[in-house]
């Protein structure tokens, strides 16, 4: 039976991902998820296609507390409540989203780390921060990413982390979920609307483990799903909530019946 094997959101876009057992699924995907993000020094969005080693630190947000954590690889660890300075706006792939620069220790840290000045900055509004306005769910199979190994040959499994999606499905056939789009699906408490393919960059190239760039996905996905209109490569969807609702480790995913 189709069910959910994994739910991971970043709280800070670009950063680690962090694992969850248990989502609240509102209109505009969940709350905490791409809540703040990375701008550089001309207020450009600053992200893992510029710098993979952000995706090296690991963020902890309490949102009732305003309490961020920033754990970074040489084991020095940045916590602190947020406060809010002026007000910027930043360009996601031609979509302005609207927030607020952080102050306190997390810029000089992040600055460090990745060797440039760079501010944290959070979204007046919740869910802006996505990559896909109106489409917060992404969702891919273990089967495909099983698929993409068996078909790549690596010595370990595809790490799902590379892909950086919201909920995993277990107990699917590789890359079923394409076959659900444009239509209603109930994960757990939820139902999502599945709009499109995820076009895939070269962020999934990056082993999320170092960084790096060690495993040429584009071209394998390529290889074997071709490509689609304006030369996407595809893998994995990404949809509406339709019906919010809470989602947890397990809970059965059922594409509904078409009215």
């Amino acid at each position: 039976m189709a069910h959910v094997a994994w739910l991971t959101i970043a709280p800070v876009k670009g950063l680690a991902l962090v694992e969850l057992e248990e989502i609240a699924l509102g209109r505009r995907g969940v709350a905490d998820d791409r809540r703040f993000h990375v701008v550089d020094a001309h207020g450009r969005r600053y992200g893992l296609l510029r710098d993979g080693r952000l995706g090296l630190v690991r963020p902890a947000y309490h949102a009732a507390r305003e309490r961020l954590e920033l754990a970074f690889p040489d084991g020095s660890v940045v916590v602190g409540e947020v406060e809010l300075d002026g007000e910027v706006t930043t360009d996601f792939f031609g979509r302005p989203v609207e927030g607020r620069l952080v102050r306190g220790p997390w810029n000089e840290a992040l600055s460090a780390h990745v060797g440039r000045p760079v501010r944290l900055v959070q979204t007046k509004e919740p869910g802006s921060g996505v990559d896909r306005g109106g489409g917060p769910v992404t969702m891919l199979s273990e089967a495909s990413l099983e698929k993409l190994r068996r078909r790549a040959g690596p010595d370990e499994r595809v790490d799902p982390r590379r892909f950086r999606m919201l909920i995993g499905i277990g107990g699917v056939a590789a890359h079923e979920e394409d076959g659900w789009l444009g239509r209603r699906v109930q994960v757990g408490e939820a139902v999502v609307l599945l709009h499109e393919q995820v076009a895939r960059c070269a962020i999934t190239t990056q082993n999320p483990k170092t960084g790096v760039r060690d495993f040429d996905t584009l071209r394998e996905i390529k290889a074997y799903r071709g490509v689609r209109d304006r030369k996407e490569i595809d893998f994995g969807v990404f949809g509406a909530v339709a019906e919010p609702g809470r989602v947890r480790l397990g809970d059965a995913i059922e594409p509904l019946a078409d009215f």
